[in-house]
């Protein structure tokens, strides 16, 4: 066993680190449908989610800034500890430069969606123009990123401003659009009737309408009734 709180992490520290992840990577089945569901570059260990959860919150026992400083990333495994770690980060210039550089180099819709940040009121702005310029990059991920942000503001008055983002989305990366389409899936089952405004009349990619409508249906959290209704939206798609 490794020692995981420490005062200050080293090049030494993290290289003794991940020689510990290698020892804890499932068996080759486990790999290869992890590197397939996940689809990335980067080697997959198929550490399983509690050893995972376990490392970031003995990490962050301890001076996790200094492990995030090192910003080291050679397996997906790495990428999602990093992830989990920056979501820790208080200070929220540190944390918008740090999640930002990490936004810029992941490769996998994982590794975004491992982003969950608990938004205290007074911040929220400054978190919701975090999201906006993360959307408007020009990196896949990165504006997956940014939408996942979005996640925290469903049940605040930025309502309007997201169904507004998403009604002027122009994007053809599919990463970008699944997360689009769970977005407004989760806003209608948390603000039915504003949604269900927006469903009615918008100018929305027809597959994230479909996908999202899609995703309802498969929700315990929308009555029969509802999921009956949203057919009434769905779109043609037309293939080019």
């Amino acid at each position: 066993m490794i020692e995981l709180v420490k005062k200050n992490w080293t090049e030494k520290d993290f290289d003794e680190f991940e020689k510990y992840l290698y020892s804890l990577k499932g068996n080759e089945k486990e790999i290869e449908f992890e590197k397939k569901i996940v689809n990335t570059n980067l080697d997959c260990l198929a550490i399983k989610v509690k050893d995972i959860k376990y490392i970031v919150s003995e990490i962050s026992k301890g001076n996790y800034i200094s492990y995030i400083d090192l910003f080291k990333i050679n397996n997906h495994t790495e990428s999602i500890i990093l992830g989990n770690l920056i979501c820790k980060i208080k200070d929220f210039e540190n944390f918008k430069t740090l999640l930002t550089k990490y936004a810029n180099v992941v490769d996998n819709w994982a590794s975004c969606d491992c982003i969950k940040v608990k938004i205290k009121d007074k911040d929220l702005e400054k978190y919701f123009l975090l999201a906006e310029k993360l959307i408007n990059s020009k990196k896949e991920f990165a504006t997956r990123i940014g939408f996942r942000i979005l996640f925290n503001f469903i049940n605040t008055n930025y309502l309007s401003k997201i169904l507004n983002i998403l009604n002027n989305l122009n994007t053809d990366k599919y990463y970008v659009k699944m997360i689009c389409a769970w977005l407004l899936c989760e806003c209608f089952i948390k603000k039915r009737d504003e949604t269900l405004i927006f469903f009615n009349n918008n100018t929305c990619d027809n597959f994230i309408i479909n996908k999202s409508i899609s995703k309802c249906h498969d929700s315990f959290r929308v009555n029969k009734q509802d999921k009956k209704l949203l057919n009434t939206f769905k779109k043609n798609i037309v293939n080019k």
